[in-house]
């Protein structure tokens, strides 16, 4: 089970990075460009709050029911805090995913509350974009491939 999670887990990634880039792009496309506001626009929002939310809980069953790295380190917290791979995932990997959730949330509804093109643009541009730093830094590169 935890074999197979782990590789939903890691291979979903590309699917949340793809939309995550494109999302931005898009933003920062019509925000510089000062465009309408569209349909595509907000189905890219849209499929990319699913697509977290679907991530975050393969996560969260990971973490939390599943994943021997984080068995270890709920043993004996401390001594995971003086190991800088147990604190990754213990720690630094989920909450630097959880903030890059909320991001994207609060993206989506801005994008959705405003009444303004470019103030729905800018609001997905800026939170798209740092929910995408925090996505980047936080991602284990080291089983970015299977």
């Amino acid at each position: 089970m935890y074999t197979g999670l782990l590789h939903a887990h890691n291979g979903f990634r590309w699917l949340v990075l793809i939309a995550l880039v494109f999302a931005v792009i898009l933003a920062v496309i019509g925000w510089t460009g000062r465009r309408k506001w569209g349909r595509a626009d907000n189905l890219t929002g849209l499929v990319l709050v699913m697509l977290m939310d679907i991530q975050f809980l393969l996560g969260i069953i990971l973490y939390a029911f599943v994943s021997p790295i984080t068995k270890a380190a709920f043993n004996d917290f401390g001594a995971a805090m003086k190991n800088s791979n147990l604190r990754f995932y213990a720690v630094e990997h989920i909450l630097l995913m959880i903030i890059a959730l909320v991001l994207v949330h609060i993206g989506r509804a801005k994008s959705k509350k405003d009444a303004a093109p470019l103030k729905k643009y800018r609001a997905a541009a800026i939170f798209y974009g740092l929910a995408l730093v925090l996505v980047l830094a936080a991602i284990p590169w080291d089983r970015a491939l299977f």
